[in-house]
């Protein structure tokens, strides 16, 4: 069944849609939603028709391009996913996907070889071997660090459109802190992910201070149109050259100087804890001092305090202070 460009933005627009527990969808609705996404997507100044919404949920529904989506209809006039975790981005690929993927790649591999293409090696090596390992039903010879458990995953591809298209977006989100959800108008500038984790920054309209948000902690995300997008006023490089993690602190950073023991010392100057990391002396015990010029922040204490009795912080002496709270209040749960 050829599939049109319009048609795949439709049904990945429903999708989206039905996907979204926090608002009731009629019929009208839909084709609202259709009509906005053609026109941000494609400049197409068009109102999807009643008919092609039916005809578009109708073979959704059907197993002609393998979805089975379980749409129902309640109270007489909303749809939804009878299965709230159902997405159409969750089916598996036909042969003929795999066989388009492998096409791909060895395009792709015969530009690895130029300094554009340097960073990626890693990446296409791990794509290489998942279509093969998928194509050829074998184990995978790359075994990727990965959480299936994992919220939040489901908004990457949205998120990503709407920074690529620069939509404002209307985000439901609720923080561990907070008791209950809020909602507020939000230009997406960036995705970063750190410790297996995503997360979504830009700007609200009113400030131009820069925000976080976990993508596992988003509830629900829509379009707001009529908003003018505000777009990025930063270099991503330059707003996170210092910090290790994703919470940006304000001002200059400062110089972090740790010692780490013998055992330890040849992981952390093999994969080191930050770009800016410089080894300073080995000691005759076989330990080895370092430093390194970053923020004071949530995660640098966290990674610090990984390395439990093999690590010393020497400096700053507030750093050195918490590290030391920390570690004496973890050993009193031990008594």
């Amino acid at each position: 069944m050829a599939i049109t460009k319009n048609a795949l933005i439709r049904y990945k627009t429903i999708d989206k849609c039905l996907q979204n527990p926090y608002r009731n969808w009629t019929l009208q609705d839909l084709m609202e939603a259709c009509s906005d996404a053609l026109y941000e997507f494609e400049g197409r100044d068009v109102n999807v028709s009643k008919r092609t919404v039916q005809l578009d949920l109708q073979v959704m529904r059907s197993d002609k391009l393998g979805y089975s989506a379980p749409i129902e209809v309640y109270e007489r006039k909303y749809y939804r996913y009878s299965d709230p975790n159902y997405t159409i981005t969750d089916i598996p690929l036909t042969e003929t996907d795999m066989n388009v993927l492998s096409e791909t790649m060895n395009m792709l591999k015969q530009f690895q070889d130029f300094s554009l293409f340097a960073e990626f090696k890693g990446i296409l090596n791990k794509l290489e071997d998942k279509i093969y390992t998928e194509k050829n039903h074998k184990q995978a010879i790359i075994h990727l660090d990965k959480n299936t458990d994992l919220k939040g995953l489901q908004w990457l591809d949205e998120l990503y459109q709407a920074i690529l298209k620069e939509v404002v977006l209307k985000v439901m989100y609720q923080s561990f802190k907070a008791q209950y959800p809020s909602e507020f108008i939000f230009h997406p500038h960036l995705l970063k992910e750190y410790n297996n984790r995503w997360f979504l920054i830009g700007r609200k309209t009113e400030s131009d201070r820069v925000l976080t948000f976990a993508l596992d902690r988003i509830l629900g995300i829509d379009y707001d149109f009529k908003t003018d997008y505000i777009p990025i006023g930063y270099d991503a490089d330059t707003h996170y050259a210092h910090t290790i993690g994703v919470t940006v602190i304000e001002g200059r950073p400062q110089e972090v100087k740790f010692k780490v023991d013998r055992y330890n010392a040849p992981y952390v100057e093999t994969k080191p804890f930050h770009s800016s990391q410089q080894l300073l002396e080995r000691h005759a015990d076989g330990s080895v001092s370092f430093s390194m010029q970053v923020h004071h922040n949530f995660e640098l204490e966290r990674l610090l305090l990984g390395f439990g009795d093999s690590l010393e912080v020497l400096k700053p002496k507030l750093l050195r202070r918490n590290i030391k709270r920390k570690l004496s209040s973890a050993a009193g749960l031990y008594l």
